[in-house]
């Protein structure tokens, strides 16, 4: 049987008040969060972090100078916290990622060997970022995937739904946070 792990990936202040649309996005992802919490399913959460002092950033690509320019991801700042509706209880590890997928530049392979897990369900904000980024290094590893696509979010609603209704489906079990949720629970 599959040892599955929860991705709460990229769910920092700054980046839920960009995107969160309204729709009640964290409530969604809290369904998925304590389902797995109550399941024993370990919830691993994935910060994007860049030093202060930038030297995660040279030269920068496109999107890291983007994201440098507008001030998100720096370690320690207060917006590059975990979203405290959804924060990590004592003992649940965070990981940082120093760029959009989960695997990059983190230790999440030794975290993922340590729990033992041989499948993902993936979470986060953006879907077209954090997420397909994850879910690609992922499918190179043989490792079998769910995406919770109502607990993922994108600034791009089309790219969003694109993902998660075309490509997506391709790769991995696609489901809402609530039915994965139920059947875990069984």
């Amino acid at each position: 049987m599959a040892r599955t792990a929860l991705l709460v990936m990229d769910i920092q202040r700054d980046v839920v008040a960009l995107a969160d649309d309204g729709s009640g996005y964290l409530a969604r992802l809290r369904t998925a969060i304590d389902a797995a919490r109550a399941a024993g399913v370990p919830v691993i959460y994935v910060v994007m972090g860049l030093r202060p002092d930038v030297p995660d950033v040279a030269p920068p690509t496109r999107i890291v100078r983007t994201v440098r320019e507008a001030g998100l991801f720096t370690e320690g700042a207060r917006g590059s916290e975990i979203h405290p509706d959804v924060a990590p209880r004592p003992g649940e590890t965070v990981v940082t990622k120093r760029r959009a997928g989960a695997f990059s530049g983190s230790d999440m392979e030794l975290v993922l060997r340590a729990h033992d897990v041989d499948h993902l369900v993936l979470t986060g904000i953006a879907t077209s970022g954090v997420v397909l980024h994850t879910a690609c290094r992922a499918n190179d590893m043989d490792l079998p995937l769910t995406i919770l696509s109502d607990a993922c979010l994108d600034l791009d609603p089309d790219v969003h739904r694109t993902l998660t209704e075309k490509l997506f489906p391709q790769w991995a079990e696609v489901v809402t946070a609530s039915t994965w949720a139920e059947s875990i629970a069984r």
